[in-house]
């Protein structure tokens, strides 16, 4: 990245949701890590204990944790193989819990690592009973809908004060025929957390500002509803950077951006003073269940937790597909910005509702989607 401004920190790609987008500047890089486990960042843990409400001691075990299950659930999915119903880390426990049709699978699954538990319907029906919803098409009452292996379910969010009408009731009637469908009420609809040309260290767009996602050779990644292909980017200083190479939404909600023009790309993600930049060394998804951190240009570094995966949200401009939810707030200028667990860049933010005073929930677009759609490579320490 182009270095003219300090924050003590190393360059960030930061992206966030249409319309808000910030190329995080600072010229110096943060230290390598040693081999082995990496060293756990004391500002990542300290951003944990305030958000996730833990002690040091507990932020640290919930990391070494995490680490571990990430593994195991990789493991998991090739011995359940069709029986596979799911899966997610159980914080009281600190274990992989794994759902699977297959009793006679228990042990293999257990030596392997994982908490088990029995599932009536395989990862594969739910995701078919998903993909008619996909194509059915929602009504804006309708928030979201995705596949909870908690309660082996498609599980879908109707807007409260939208529940009585006739499109919705209609959705729903379909979504019951589908298969095994749960609904649920939620108080607002989801959006995307774009945001007009304001102060702070944004990436531009015309009039947009969004925040950058992770560096990959060559470019960044972000979020697709902040511009076009060809549209130009410039940076926090409004200097010319590149311009968009590859844009989807809705359907998709993701994006690359060319750098060029005296910038470059680092493995960094911005930690805005609350913690120290985090160096990107991956990118391992992490499960249900585990911690997550976000950061953005508008409302910096906040984490939280991964609530559910394969997420379908219903945005006014159209449904996209193959979100992960997480507890974490954001704001209006977010958009397209880093989520990372650790040091695994995890992806770019979407949208969400809410706001981080009141609190919310946020989407993202899992990362290694985007490398696999644009054929990128992440940019790693």
């Amino acid at each position: 990245m182009r270095h003219t401004r300090s924050r003590g920190a190393a360059a960030v790609l930061l992206a966030l949701g249409a319309g808000a987008a910030a190329l995080v500047p600072t010229a110096q890089a943060a230290p390598g890590g040693g081999a082995g486990a990496p060293e756990m960042s004391p500002g990542l843990v300290r951003a944990m204990q305030q958000d996730l409400h833990l002690t040091k001691s507990e932020a640290e075990q919930r990391l070494a944790q995490e680490r571990v299950a990430t593994a195991v659930d990789q493991r998991a999915r090739t011995i359940a193989g069709r029986s596979y119903a799911g899966s997610w880390f159980d914080e009281r426990t600190g274990r992989l819990t794994v759902a699977a049709t297959d009793p006679s699978l228990t042990g293999q699954l257990r030596a392997a690592g994982a908490d088990v538990r029995r599932a009536e319907y395989s990862a594969a029906r739910l995701d078919a009973a998903k993909k008619q919803l996909d194509e059915a098409g929602a009504p804006s009452g309708v928030a979201a809908w995705r596949v909870d292996p908690k309660v082996n379910r498609v599980v879908v969010d109707v807007v409260s004060s939208h529940r009585s009408d006739n499109d919705v009731k209609a959705f729903v009637r379909k979504a019951l025929q589908a298969g095994p469908v749960q609904v649920r009420e939620v108080g607002a609809a989801s959006r995307t957390f774009a945001a007009g040309t304001v102060g702070g260290d944004p990436y531009y767009t015309g009039n947009v500002r969004c925040s950058i996602g992770f560096s990959v050779q060559g470019g960044f990644v972000t979020a697709g509803h902040c511009g076009q292909p060809g549209a130009s980017v410039s940076g926090w200083d409004h200097t010319l950077v590149g311009s968009f190479q590859g844009s989807s939404f809705p359907d998709n909600d993701y994006a690359w951006v060319s750098v060029g023009n005296g910038w470059w790309t680092v493995p960094v993600v911005l930690g805005w003073g609350t913690v120290p930049d985090q160096l990107v060394r991956g990118s391992n998804e992490a499960p249900v269940g585990a911690s997550i951190c976000r950061s953005g240009s508008t409302t910096h570094w906040h984490c939280g937790t991964v609530l559910a995966k394969n997420e379908t949200v219903n945005y006014s401009q159209g449904a996209v597909h193959q979100l992960t939810k997480t507890s974490v707030c954001a704001e209006p200028g977010d958009s397209g910005g880093s989520f990372i667990s650790g040091d695994q860049a995890q992806g770019v933010t979407s949208g969400g509702w809410g706001n981080c005073s009141s609190g919310g929930e946020t989407w993202f677009q899992p990362v290694n989607e985007i490398l696999s759609r644009y054929g990128l490579r992440l940019h790693t320490a």
